[in-house]
């Protein structure tokens, strides 16, 4: 199965600049499990979009969009970041640009390990509900509890949707580099305030629980208080027009057989995302 249902010739690993990794790794999480499950719940649903994006005017999947073999290490979530760090890293020397699909959301700890030995100038945008700064948490530093606590080690994190965490984290957060869901919806200029905090290269972590569980309740963790479609969309829009998106990462899809829409968000986010940056 590959993302969108593309025609074959469109999916050539040589030939495609854009590499979709399926990670479905769901080890760590400590709620609704099931996150293992939604690379394959977002390829199945991309099947059902038009690819024609109506909002650039473009059709993104004609330059080549190479759908890999899932990353399948489970063993410890310690291999499992090593995995993805080396697999990312040899894409990467490839020029490709990854968008990865999780799992949960400790797969990005070797993603982003690799992006941020691969350019200079870079940070990472983190959409969430949830600041996942814990510097360890059910014995390894690898939870998805602690996946920014990694990505802080290598480089600045911008965090915007965060409505919950716990009084442990509280040392870790940089005020400038926090935009909580609770301050957004009072702020009118809180995408200039972001913007301002990237870095020239700018990689995306997009946990799905910074959504509005009214629009996408099919997460491990939801929270309330989240963020709607075009309140993110209009933020990477100027992320976009401002900053080099590098690559990005969409996770904690728990897929539920009874609620697809939340898996035909999930594919349409990333096409869209897609659109803006090869249409740039």
């Amino acid at each position: 199965m590959n993302f969108g249902g593309i025609p074959e010739e469109y999916d050539q690993l040589d030939s495609s600049p854009i590499v979709v990794l399926p990670i479905p790794y769901d080890k760590t999480s400590t709620w609704i499990k099931g996150a293992d499950k939604g690379p394959e719940a977002i390829l199945e649903a991309s099947a059902n979009m038009e690819l024609y994006d109506i909002e650039t005017d473009s059709e993104v999947y004609k330059l080549g969009i190479h759908t890999m073999k899932p990353i399948t290490e489970d063993e410890s979530p310690e291999k499992m970041v090593e995995a993805v760090y080396s697999t990312v890293k040899d894409l990467l020397e490839k020029d490709k640009f990854i968008v990865s699909l999780g799992g949960e959301h400790s797969i990005s700890a070797g993603i982003i390990k690799a992006y941020s030995e691969s350019y200079d100038e870079f940070s990472v945008l983190q959409l969430d509900a949830h600041s996942d700064t814990r510097e360890e948490y059910d014995g390894s530093p690898y939870n998805h509890a602690c996946v920014m606590a990694r990505a802080k080690e290598v480089c600045p994190v911008i965090q915007v949707g965060i409505r919950s965490m716990d009084v442990s984290e509280i040392p870790n957060v940089i005020p400038s580099r926090m935009f909580k869901a609770n301050d957004i919806r009072k702020n009118e200029v809180w995408i200039s305030q972001i913007v301002r905090e990237l870095t020239d290269n700018v990689y995306i972590t997009i946990d799905l629980d910074v959504f509005d569980p009214s629009i996408m309740p099919s997460t491990g963790t939801p929270e309330p208080g989240g963020l709607l479609w075009y309140q993110v969309i209009d933020l990477l829009e100027q992320v976009n027009a401002h900053t080099n998106i590098v690559g990005f990462d969409v996770v904690e899809l728990c897929p539920n057989p009874e609620n697809r829409a939340s898996d035909f968000l999930a594919s349409k986010l990333i096409y869209q995302l897609l659109s803006m940056k090869f249409a740039k």
